[in-house]
């Protein structure tokens, strides 16, 4: 079990998986607002943020010159990839982050995300880009492999440190498994110990107990919360001081719960707009709803209603009729 690259639980960083259509800027902010390690802008993609010459709402929903936030880039071609990165970097981003993790059949079948592990030549010219690019840390986000003859995420990993790679994160699936089956942890170890610097361990952790386990198996750094985080944006910062031995007291409940969902209902109305804000949002009033155990006809009625002001009236109901808090 490999364990000797493993920091201190009470060093150990929670991180937030960037997620499309999920992770933005205001998602992004509440998790800050708890408390977590980093947070992941969603991925852009490199030739379209330098050739759209990156308008102010782009800037904002990248978070750039935000404290703990790292700006992820994907693409296919360094030039597009270098060029990216100077930009988000001269607009103040404090990280870097390159995609090759994405399993999505849009992103691989432009050679982006997670295909590059099965060009790790065009992987390697494309972290040689950002990495000579900038001066801020890049940082990589990768899977075990395209498949299971495919499991080179060491091989990758050890190119990546090679190059000046700062941190890499692994989802411990291939990218043929999307999301399927179970997060394998301890193929993770297999890439802590092929390299000095950290490794975050991704997949499957949405818990204290999780967390343990993964850290266990795998001997990573830190780990990477994704889809568990829906719904609990104070799930990181709950990690992360049960991994440090501190009980964990911040969790909204009753009112306090009630106004941070309806706060954060209308940081997407101003973030987006209206109308794009109110769709956005859905999926996440839905998921406060699911915690909350409200009935389904009243959680139609929050997801169906146009006009903000009767989604947030209905929404303090629908809050406060099931279990008056979100299930953690």
């Amino acid at each position: 079990m490999p364990a000797d690259n493993a920091k201190p639980f009470a060093d150990l960083p929670v991180m937030l998986a960037p997620m499309a259509g999920i992770t933005d800027l205001p998602f992004r902010n509440l998790v800050q607002r708890f408390g977590a390690g980093m947070v992941v802008s969603e991925m852009i993609a490199s030739r379209d943020i330098v050739t759209a010459r990156a308008g102010t709402r782009q800037r904002a929903g990248l978070g750039l010159e935000r404290a703990g936030t790292a700006v992820q880039l994907a693409g296919r071609d360094p030039f597009w990839m270098a060029e990216a990165a100077r930009l988000v970097e001269a607009q103040g981003a404090q990280v870097i982050d390159i995609n090759m993790g994405c399993p999505a059949k849009k992103v691989t079948g432009g050679q982006s995300g997670s295909a590059l592990m099965r060009d790790l030549g065009l992987a390697l010219s494309l972290i040689r880009a950002v990495v000579g690019a900038v001066t801020v840390p890049v940082t990589l986000k990768c899977r075990l492999g395209w498949d299971d003859a495919c499991l080179n995420a060491p091989e990758l990993a050890r190119m990546a440190e090679a190059e000046g790679i700062s941190r890499i994160a692994v989802h411990g699936r291939t990218r043929c498994q999307f999301y399927k089956g179970q997060s394998d942890w301890a193929a993770i170890g297999c890439v802590v110990n092929s390299v000095r610097i950290p490794v975050i361990a991704n997949g499957d952790i949405d818990g204290l107990a999780s967390a343990r386990r993964a850290l266990a198996a795998s001997g990573a750094a830190g780990v990477m919360v994704g889809r568990a985080a829906r719904g609990r944006p104070w799930l990181l910062a709950k990690i992360a001081a049960g991994l440090a031995g501190r009980a964990y007291q911040g969790r909204p409940r009753g009112a306090v719960l009630t106004g941070m969902a309806l706060a954060h209902y209308q940081d997407m109305l101003d973030f987006y707009g209206v109308e794009t804000g109110a769709r956005a949002a859905r999926k996440h009033l839905g998921w406060y709803m699911d915690g909350a155990g409200t009935p389904p006809m009243l959680r139609r009625e929050v997801l169906t209603a146009s006009d903000p002001a009767r989604v947030s009236a209905l929404l303090a109901t629908a809050l406060q009729s099931g279990q008056s808090e979100l299930a953690a």
